[in-house]
């Protein structure tokens, strides 16, 4: 599907059918030197269930445009609808409640609780949700990662790709729509990253989720159904 262009009706039935509808959504950060554009007039379609990956230079903005899709950054302008909520115009505690059922999220480092077993880490979401069977279906999620034997183990006692491997069965056991994640393989080796995108995929094959993946990898990209390049804050290829 080709990026969005603006039209004059109010509703269009091709939004039921898309994760994410981006229109003219500008970034900006305060700095000591005054404002930095960061995003600059992005416009973009998602659909529902497809993998997107974001590729560009470092600078780019594409770590950005995946903050502002999680809520994690608020856009200067423009409007991000979500499952088909504007969720500019959500306040904090709303956002992250939209993202307690719809989102999970992975990034590069990790973001583990270090006082917390790789059971527990993944437990978390599902009991911030009140889910009786938190560690039951913990464990089958670390499990679908290979780490069920890992269970009881502290990140500190875990390798960087099982700690990846945790952080990825945290992001999933809530079976998101929307998946999130911001260059997953970048502490990686090489071997161990190509077996955390292929967990990736599998599991967002398994849930029928919505990938969004930012990778400086064009090979890695290229494993998604769509693939957009961005430069200097612009879309630069779609």
């Amino acid at each position: 599907m080709q990026p969005y262009v603006s039209a004059s009706k109010e509703y269009d039935p091709r939004m039921t059918e898309l994760a994410y509808h981006i229109k003219d959504v500008h970034l900006s950060l305060n700095a000591a030197t005054g404002p930095i554009d960061i995003l600059k007039g992005i416009t973009l379609e998602i659909e529902k269930g497809s993998s997107l990956g974001l590729i560009g230079p470092s600078g780019s903005g594409k770590s950005s445009l995946l903050m502002v899709l999680g809520g994690l950054e608020q856009a200067t302008s423009g409007t991000v609808t979500a499952l088909s909520k504007d969720i500019t115009k959500l306040n904090e505690d709303a956002l992250a409640q939209f993202r307690r059922h719809n989102m999970g999220v992975v990034f590069q480092s990790f973001h583990l609780i270090p006082t917390m077993t790789a059971l527990e880490n993944v437990a978390t979401p599902l009991e911030l949700a009140g889910d009786r069977d938190a560690f039951d279906k913990a464990a089958t999620q670390l499990a679908a990662v290979g780490l069920d034997h890992r269970a009881g183990h502290y990140p500190s006692q875990l390798s960087g790709g099982e700690q990846q491997r945790v952080a990825l069965a945290r992001a999933t056991v809530t079976q998101p729509k929307i998946l999130l994640a911001d260059e997953p393989t970048g502490n990686l080796d090489g071997k161990t990253g190509d077996e955390i995108i292929d967990h990736l995929f599998a599991l967002q094959n398994k849930h029928g989720s919505t990938l969004v993946l930012v990778t400086h990898s064009q090979s890695l990209a290229a494993r998604c159904d769509r693939v957009v390049r961005l430069r200097d804050g612009r879309l630069d290829h779609v």
